[in-house]
């Protein structure tokens, strides 16, 4: 196996451990009284992310050079993700769940913006191909997460807003 594809495999196994730890959370949130909204598109998000990482197992060449700028820009990305995933704690979850109780999160990389996790998303499905010099990959699952995110997007704020009490 070349490096491209341990990178990805080591990718993989990030989103996996996010997926679970996400799991446990959406659990908890949901026995504390939280409802998930926007649910039916869940499934679309799975699918375009797995396709994405299978994308770039298979298609990108065993010996495609590794670009260090993009590189360093992924993992730059990775360490804001982490963030995120800190300053949410018990709250992250890869689902839309509001939990009426809790206060809304404004700390963190939520000072800076309602929506840092998808900012975040954004840049490494973008960014991640062009690691390995693959722009096709970039450019198509871009406009297919951009889709996905404008729905979803519209979905969770409406959700916030009742929290907001807009």
């Amino acid at each position: 196996m070349s490096n491209p594809q341990w990178i990805i495999l080591i990718v993989a196994a990030l989103r996996l451990a996010e997926l679970i730890y996400a799991a446990h959370n959406h659990q908890r949130l949901l026995a504390a009284g939280g409802r998930e909204v926007g649910a039916g598109h869940y499934p679309l998000f799975v699918l375009l992310h797995g396709a994405w990482l299978v994308a770039l197992f298979f298609l990108v060449p065993a010996d495609a050079p590794i670009y260090p700028v993009p590189l360093a820009l992924y993992a730059a990305l990775l360490a804001a993700r982490a963030w995120v995933i800190v300053t949410l704690g018990r709250y992250w979850t890869t689902r839309i769940i509001t939990v009426p109780s809790a206060p809304l999160v404004r700390s963190g990389p939520y000072r800076l913006g309602r929506h840092p996790n998808y900012v975040i998303v954004i840049g490494e499905i973008a960014i991640l191909p062009l690691v390995f010099g693959a722009w096709q990959i970039a450019i198509v699952f871009s406009l297919l997460n951009a889709a996905l995110l404008w729905h979803r997007v519209r979905i969770e704020d409406a959700a916030l807003a009742e929290r907001r009490g807009l």
